[in-house]
């Protein structure tokens, strides 16, 4: 292919670009060889000439025909009535009565109710999500648009840590994605270790990190510190394996610390040199022996030290740190202490180390445009409760708790309007109690959905749905991390049309055209591609010819004046230090250094409901087949991950009488669901782990069955309004449920 991005020959058209979404996944930005002929996609590669994924897709990527074609996918906009909701009684309507609904309901509820009555709410990674928020705030003019888990629990507890800790950007492992030459660039240094601390990102590849990056890199020496209550292939092939109780990871952080710092095994040069209130933090340690952390956490004291031992010890040394972080409590504290370790050890941007970065002006000044649109009266109505200003005075978002809360009570105002952008967030990660959040959008005058196909989100509670069009039916622009840690941008490409679905771009140009033309000036997609690549001196086709563009980086940006806006050697810090004792979570009522808080639902904190829900409960791992709720009609991949599957241990499973296979229900005392047992070692007694996003598309769509969304719903168990000071983090790993046999699904 050379270096062509699209070559044809007797009418086989072959086009290199990059995936991103929908179906969803994060901005990896994978490389694709997309052939068509007739205008048809006919086969689904990798790129070998991808600088990153370098011919290597997912099952997903791969079932990539499969998905564009599927018989499941909505072509045509759709209404109904209001009053119909759960019932399958759909009608076709044009484009332009669809925006003529949509004009008609967002000016009747600005009038009735005010603007913030109007809620945007958006699910995890996808692409639409750089443009929801904007859209929110600039053509719907409301300052209400969130992420839905409880306690913003992804990605949100970590981007606020780096913002605290460094001043910004997200701390990511270096694994040489900013050089052309990769691994042989010669200012690059292969780690020695990576510690990778509540992620799986073979399955995950979360938040635009190729997770087999880190396969090449074992490949070239690189050993291993796995941090996970579950046995995961990195686990298994681990130098050292620490199996955690589920949301102890704080903990077992500090315990870490106090070995690193008690036996003088830190980066002293760094310490002294870029770090503040290091004095401060060795006292707070001190609280936290690996003896305790033993007690708490149920990994060893031993494999604690030496875990901690080798990782101080073995220059350069990185950390991929993963969502279960932020779903604790605690969140921000864990991850506080988890990238302090990184910080004393003195691996902040080293070859081989934790990337540093400054944001990407890619989207940033029409995001920053949007937010100023709606003013600060209105922004003040933002729905965020005073107990967390630390929330509010970091994230440019409602708070989704609440959100619910105000749903429920109708009060300071109520809402009145929800507009999914490409979410099915009742049968996802996202909702926790999504029983509370169904009878709020129930109450809603009129929902709208962008997805691809009938969810059971759409078909219980949304009035008008827009289909939109696959990752290979438009133009757009990957880009890694979101714009906070981008090492390249990556053409999407449209190669095929199916039906009548537009891009999610396009439909909110369309809509934005209609409802604030003087914030929504441009009529096509690339045209707003264009205005956004205007930083980087490039138009969309100069993007469309080269396939990838990697950033520029340089290492130690500390020492160069390349981290602060004002050019100063140092962090964007108030310090200007990389801050080991908080200077901004005071102002929030948060202490100053981490520590560790118990679970709010253990064994430990609530020994009386544990006698009635004995095992403790975590969920979440990555599917390498399905991505959160979405690929469950696709039968390669279905057939990779057929039922929902409860993991449960062998002495546990013996105790309730469960074999390999049967059907079980777990329960507590805000939900239930069923899924089938997986009995394995690879989860500690005691433990179990349930799959989520779990719906049946095979199944009745129609209400109350909607393709049999509360039958394995296991966020039914999880509880909204227990997030902490700071109001990030919740406990989606960590609660308390029992087991029991029952017959079948329906069980």
């Amino acid at each position: 292919m050379g270096e062509k991005w699209r070559e044809e020959s007797n009418g086989v058209v072959v086009t290199r670009a990059c995936a991103w979404s929908p179906p969803g996944c994060h901005p990896v930005g994978c490389g694709l060889k997309l052939t068509t002929v007739d205008g048809e996609l006919t086969k689904v590669e990798g790129d070998p000439e991808h600088p990153i994924t370098q011919g290597r897709l997912c099952p997903r990527c791969l079932s990539l025909k499969e998905i564009v074609y599927h018989k499941d996918r909505i072509l045509h906009p759709l209404v109904r009535d209001p009053k119909d909701r759960g019932k399958d009684t759909w009608e076709e309507i044009s484009w332009d009565d669809a925006l003529d609904l949509i004009e008609m309901h967002v000016n009747h509820v600005k009038e009735e109710w005010g603007p913030e009555s109007i809620i945007g709410l958006q699910g995890t990674g996808r692409e639409v999500n750089e443009y929801c928020f904007g859209f929110t705030y600039s053509a719907l003019g409301s300052p209400n648009a969130t992420f839905t888990m409880s306690g913003y629990s992804c990605y949100g507890p970590r981007t606020a840590v780096a913002d605290y800790i460094v001043g910004g950007g997200y701390p990511e492992l270096d694994y040489a994605a900013f050089f052309p030459d990769r691994y042989d660039d010669p200012r690059y240094e292969v780690p020695k270790y990576i510690m990778v601390w509540g992620k799986n990102p073979l399955y995950s590849n979360g938040d635009g990190l190729f997770g087999h990056a880190v396969i090449d890199l074992m490949k070239r020496g690189t050993k291993l510190i796995v941090i996970d209550p579950r046995v995961t292939w990195l686990a298994a092939h681990a130098e050292y394996f620490l199996q955690l109780r589920p949301g102890t990871d704080a903990i077992v952080a500090l315990a870490m610390l106090n070995v690193i710092i008690n036996e003088e095994i830190y980066d002293h040069e760094f310490v002294e040199n870029w770090c503040y209130g290091f004095e401060d933090l060795r006292e707070r340690v001190q609280e936290y022996p690996p003896e305790r952390a033993e007690d708490v956490s149920w990994v060893p004291r031993d494999i604690i030290i030496s875990a901690a031992r080798a990782f101080a010890n073995s220059k350069p040394s990185s950390i991929l740190w993963g969502l279960a972080l932020d779903t604790a409590k605690n969140a921000t504290q864990g991850a506080y202490a988890v990238m302090s370790i990184g910080a004393i050890c003195g691996y902040f941007d080293v070859p081989g180390g934790i990337t540093l970065a400054t944001p990407s002006p890619y989207l940033g000044k029409w995001q920053s445009n949007a937010l100023q649109s709606l003013g600060p009266e209105l922004w003040a109505k933002r729905a965020v409760d005073p107990e967390w200003d630390g929330f509010r005075m970091t994230f440019a978002s409602a708070h989704p708790d609440s959100l619910l809360r105000y749903g429920e009570r109708e009060t300071p105002y109520p809402l009145r309007m929800c507009w999914f952008f490409g979410t099915n967030p009742l049968a996802a990660t996202a909702y926790a109690e999504p029983s509370r959040w169904y009878n709020v959008l129930m109450k809603m005058e009129f929902n709208v959905v962008q997805d691809i196909v009938m969810t059971p989100t759409a078909m219980a509670v949304c009035d008008l749905f827009l289909p939109i069009n696959t990752t290979v039916e438009h133009v757009g622009v990957a880009y890694p991390h979101f714009g906070n840690n981008t090492h390249m941008l990556g053409a999407i490409e449209d190669v095929v049309t199916v039906g009548n679905c537009k891009s999610d771009l396009e439909i909110l140009l369309w809509a934005g055209h209609r409802l604030n033309p003087e914030m929504w000036p441009w009529r096509t997609p690339q045209e707003f591609v264009d205005d956004a690549l205007e930083p980087f001196n490039m138009t969309y086709k100069d993007l469309q010819e080269r396939v990838t563009v990697q950033q520029e980086f340089h290492y130690k940006k500390y020492e160069k004046g390349l981290l602060r806006p004002d050019g100063e050697p140092g962090f964007n810090t108030a310090t200007g230090f990389v801050e080991l004792k908080s200077t901004i979570y005071p102002n929030f009522g948060e202490d100053a250094l981490p520590y560790y808080e118990e679970p709010v639902f253990s064994p430990i904190s609530m020994p009386e409901l544990a006698e009635k829900y004995p095992l403790i409960l975590t969920t979440g791992a990555r599917s390498i087949a399905m991505f959160h709720s979405e690929h469950r009609q696709m039968p390669s991949l279905r057939a990779i991950n057929p039922n929902p599957v409860v993991e449960i241990n062998p002495d546990t499973a013996a105790e309730y009488g469960i074999e390999e296979g049967d059907w079980v229900a777990l329960e507590n005392q805000y939900g239930r669901c069923v899924e089938k047992a997986h009995v394995t070692k690879g989860i500690l007694p005691g433990v179990v782990h349930a799959q989520h996003g779990w719906w049946f598309p095979e199944q009745e769509a129609a209400a109350p069955n909607l393709f049999g969304l509360w039958k394995s719903d296991v966020n039914s168990l999880i509880p909204n309004d227990h997030t902490a000071i700071m109001g990030l983090g919740a406990n989606y790993k960590s609660t308390l449920c029992s087991v029991a046999k029952v017959d079948s699904l329906e069980g």
